[in-house]
C-alpha cells in the first residue's frame, strides 16, 4: 500500500477487497453489489443513520441491533450481514461510505468499467450522459460510468477527470488563464 493513504484510506480499501473476493468466491457478487448500492443510497439519504454510524459513542449493541434490523428490512445477503456485523464488531463501522466506495470501484474493475467525474455547466439529461458515455468508450475502448455532479460556477462548459487525465472547457477556467495572463504582463 502507498504511504501516502490515510489510515481509514487504507482500512476501508482491505476491508472492501475482503468483501469482494468472499462475493466473488461465493458467486454472490452481482447481487451484493445491488445490497451495497441500496445501502449507500439509504446510507446518504439519511441523515438520521449517518450520524449514528458515524458516532462512535453508540454501544456495540444498539449499532449491531439497527445494522441486523436493516439488513432483515434491506434483504441483504448473509454474506453482507455478517461482514456489517463484523465491521461494528471491528468498530470500523464508520469506514462504511469509504468501504462501499472501494468495493464499488473493485465491482466496476471486474467488469472492465472505468470510472470518471464530470461536472457541467447546465443540467445534463440521461440520454445526454450515455451519448458522453459511450463517444469516450468507443474512443477508449473500455466501459466508463460518470459521477456527474453539476456546477452553475463552471458559467459554461464542461470538466471531466478520467484517471490522470484531466479535461476542463468551463469558461470559469478559460477566465482563470486570461486573468493570469492579464497579471503576467
Amino acid at each position: 500500500m502507498s504511504s501516502n493513504k490515510s489510515f481509514s484510506t487504507e482500512t476501508s480499501e482491505r476491508y472492501a477487497r475482503a468483501l469482494f473476493e468472499l462475493v466473488n468466491e461465493n458467486s454472490e457478487l452481482e447481487a451484493v453489489e445491488k445490497n451495497i448500492k441500496e445501502l449507500l443510497y439509504v446510507y446518504e439519504s439519511n441523515k438520521e443513520l449517518e450520524n449514528f454510524i458515524k458516532n462512535p459513542t453508540h454501544s456495540f449493541n444498539d449499532q449491531l441491533n439497527i445494522i441486523n434490523k436493516l439488513s432483515k428490512i434491506m434483504n441483504f445477503s448473509k454474506i453482507l450481514n455478517n461482514f456489517l456485523s463484523i465491521l461494528v464488531t471491528k468498530r470500523r463501522i464508520f469506514f462504511l461510505k469509504k468501504i462501499i466506495k472501494s468495493f464499488l470501484k473493485l465491482s466496476a474493475k471486474k467488469r472492465g468499467e472505468l470510472s470518471a467525474s464530470l461536472v457541467s455547466s447546465k443540467d445534463l439529461s440521461e440520454e445526454d450522459l450515455k451519448n458522453i458515455s459511450s463517444e469516450l468508450s468507443k474512443s477508449i475502448g473500455s466501459s466508463i460510468s460518470f459521477e456527474y455532479k453539476m456546477d452553475k460556477d463552471l458559467i459554461g462548459g464542461l470538466k471531466m477527470q478520467l484517471g490522470s487525465l484531466m479535461i476542463d472547457t468551463s469558461i470559469k477556467n478559460k477566465l482563470k488563464k486570461y486573468e493570469k495572463l492579464m497579471l503576467e504582463n
